[in-house]
């Protein structure tokens, strides 16, 4: 057996029968319950980009040798392909995990997946001290292992490997809290993902102390345990480097005062799906995209002078909110909501975005509800769900019907428009006329022509 197939096979040997299935096309391997009567068809995965491991346990090969490696076994791992290798529906003891990571050193594998693995027991990972791994992308989804608490060691023998990591996700695997000392060891992480966890404002404040994460651009905290807008504030104060923040899907409540001052570096906030009744103060003041969607916003007064997208889609607003205080905005999403017109002067700010959303609203078509909407249409603001999704709710002779076919009047809804061309055609012809008068009197030899 080469020693390729031998490092996969580290990872991948389980009890029940099996074999390996290879997409050429899409460059990526399947492998379900290997045995040593099927490792063979490993063999097949050596020209993918894209391994996965399905399935068992490897407690029976908790001796697996990993000896240090001659050079030609060495050259063989370092003309692997492979870039990504998944483990699924495993049993992983850490004491193995910890021995065969090792042999990563000597591949071009970039990205680690766990998915509904346990990890059993604690492993020696003094092995791995001051070993580098290529590996920039790390990720956990629902994994069972032993509490990060006390585990600070651990993570300072990976150190020289997680010092480089790029991208961490933990997701959906019960994390109550991640330790300040564990946060110091990732300095060059630039995303983290703890989103469908039970992190809470206590351990959340302590898990961003002073040096955790100092290059964090991107965070995501959604669906966690998380209650206090202010607290959250003051947790990510020190990340100077943040970019990104996704509190969606937590049940956030407004504190009667906060002056905290969130990063500057803010330009990305999602706060949709959080239980909001108003706007929740202050907001990030260099914000560029806003979500407040699957909210029971009811009204919404902000201003924001950088701020170019802001989602307010499936709460419960009656009237689409001013936007003159948000000069860069270029989208503006409203489905879903309650809104039954457009006013003509809001249709004209409208008018200078770029993208415009609001399906699904129970609108009023007697008036400036179909033709404020027309009028957006015809300027190619609303392309999205336009026009099968604009329906009328009233009035009854419309109710149903797409507010694309409803015939609008103009002197109806937009008396100005025609009233002000009129009063100025009278009197054009009333200075007309005087001239005329006074050209007909005697010793005017020149005649009036008829306007």
């Amino acid at each position: 057996m080469n020693v390729a197939a031998l490092l996969l096979l580290g990872l991948g040997l389980l009890e029940a029968e099996g074999r390996c299935f290879f997409n050429r096309t899409q460059e990526h391997c399947v492998c379900y319950n290997l045995s040593q009567e099927s490792v063979s068809s490993i063999i097949q995965c050596l020209p993918a980009s894209v391994v996965e491991f399905l399935g068992g346990e490897l407690e029976r090969y908790i001796a697996f040798p990993v000896s240090n490696l001659d050079p030609s076994a060495i050259e063989m791992l370092g003309s692997l392909v492979i870039r990504k290798i998944i483990f699924g529906d495993l049993l992983v003891p850490e004491i193995l995990l910890a021995r065969v990571l090792r042999l990563f050193s000597y591949t071009q594998v970039q990205e680690l997946v766990f998915e509904r693995c346990i990890f059993k027991g604690r492993g020696d990972w003094d092995e791995m001290a001051r070993q580098d791994l290529p590996i920039l992308s790390l990720h956990f989804h629902n994994v069972t292992s032993a509490p990060l608490t006390g585990r600070e060691q651990d993570f300072s023998s990976l150190s020289s490997w997680l010092e480089t990591l790029q991208e961490l996700a933990v997701t959906g695997s019960h994390v109550t809290n991640l330790p300040c000392g564990i946060g110091r060891v990732f300095r060059a992480l630039r995303s983290l993902d703890m989103a469908q966890n039970s992190v809470g404002d206590e351990s959340l404040m302590l898990a961003f102390c002073k040096g955790a994460f100092p290059q964090l651009q991107v965070l995501s905290l959604r669906r966690n345990n998380l209650t206090s807008y202010h607290s959250v504030c003051e947790s990510v104060q020190l990340l100077r480097e943040l970019q990104h923040l996704d509190l969606s899907q937590n049940k956030l409540m407004a504190d009667l005062s906060s002056s905290c001052q969130w990063p500057a570096s803010l330009r990305i906030f999602n706060l949709s799906d959080t239980g909001l009744d108003k706007v929740l103060t202050p907001l990030p003041p260099s914000l560029e995209v806003l979500d407040m969607g699957c909210n029971h916003l009811h009204t919404v007064d902000i201003s924001l002078s950088s701020l170019k997208k802001l989602f307010l889609s499936q709460n419960m607003l009656q009237a689409s909110p001013s936007i003159r205080n948000c000069p860069m905005l270029e989208t503006l999403h409203l489905d879903n909501n309650l809104i039954t017109e457009l006013p003509w002067d809001e249709v004209k700010l409208l008018g200078r975005l770029w993208d415009v959303a609001a399906a699904g609203n129970p609108y009023n078509c007697s008036c400036s509800g179909a033709g404020g909407l027309q009028a957006l249409a015809g300027m190619g603001h609303l392309a999205q769900g336009w026009p099968q999704d604009y329906t009328c709710h009233s009035p009854p002779q419309y109710q149903g019907r797409l507010v694309r076919d409803v015939p609008v009047s103009v002197l109806q809804c937009n008396s100005a428009a025609v009233i002000a061309p009129v009063c100025v055609a009278l009197a054009l012809l009333g200075v007309a006329g005087a001239i005329c008068l006074v050209r007909s009197r005697p010793g005017l030899t020149r005649p009036c022509r008829r306007v």
